[in-house]
C-alpha cells in the first residue's frame, strides 16, 4: 500500500470517529419526544398556575415518574442529566419548590427564552402537554438542591 493510501485511509478513519463521538457525547435528539401522561389526571386546555401534582395529589408519584422519563427525554440536554447542569442552561434542581417557583416554570415552559433573536429555550407547551410539563415540574421538586 502506498504512502497516499495509508494517509487517506488514516484521515477516513479519523473523520468518521470525529463524526461518531460527537453523536455519543449528545444527551439525545433535539426534536421534542411524546411523553406517555396515562394515568394522570387530565388538566384540560387553560394552563394552572400551579403544580397540581404536588405531594397531596393522588397523582404524586405517577406524575414524578412520568416526568423523570419526560425530562431525561426533552429536557437534560440542555439542563443536564438528573437536572444537574453543566452550565450552559440553568440548573433546575435550584428552581424554588412550591408556587414561587411553579410561576416562573409555567412562564418559561409556555414563552419559551429568546435572546438577540436566537431561541435559548423552546415554548415546551407548544409540543409537550400540560400534564408532561407539570409532570416534570413534580419530578423537579424531588430533585430540588438549596441554594
Amino acid at each position: 500500500m502506498t504512502i497516499n493510501k495509508k494517509l487517506l485511509g488514516a484521515a477516513g478513519t479519523g473523520m468518521l470517529a470525529l463524526m461518531l463521538s460527537s453523536q455519543l457525547l449528545a444527551h439525545g435528539d433535539v426534536t421534542p419526544q411524546s411523553v406517555d401522561t396515562a394515568g394522570l389526571a387530565a388538566l384540560g386546555e387553560e394552563w394552572l398556575d400551579a403544580n397540581p401534582y404536588g405531594t397531596d395529589h393522588a397523582d404524586h408519584e405517577k406524575a414524578v415518574e412520568v416526568g423523570a422519563s419526560a425530562y431525561n427525554q426533552n429536557c437534560a440536554r440542555c439542563h443536564g442529566l438528573e437536572g444537574i447542569s453543566g452550565g450552559i442552561a440553568p440548573d433546575l434542581r435550584m428552581l424554588e419548590p412550591g408556587i414561587d417557583g411553579d410561576e416562573w416554570y409555567q412562564y418559561r415552559v409556555v414563552n419559551g427564552a429568546v435572546r438577540d433573536g436566537r431561541v435559548y429555550m423552546p415554548k415546551m407547551a407548544d409540543y409537550l402537554s400540560q400534564e408532561a410539563l407539570w409532570a416534570i415540574r413534580a419530578w423537579l421538586e424531588t430533585k430540588y438542591v438549596e441554594q
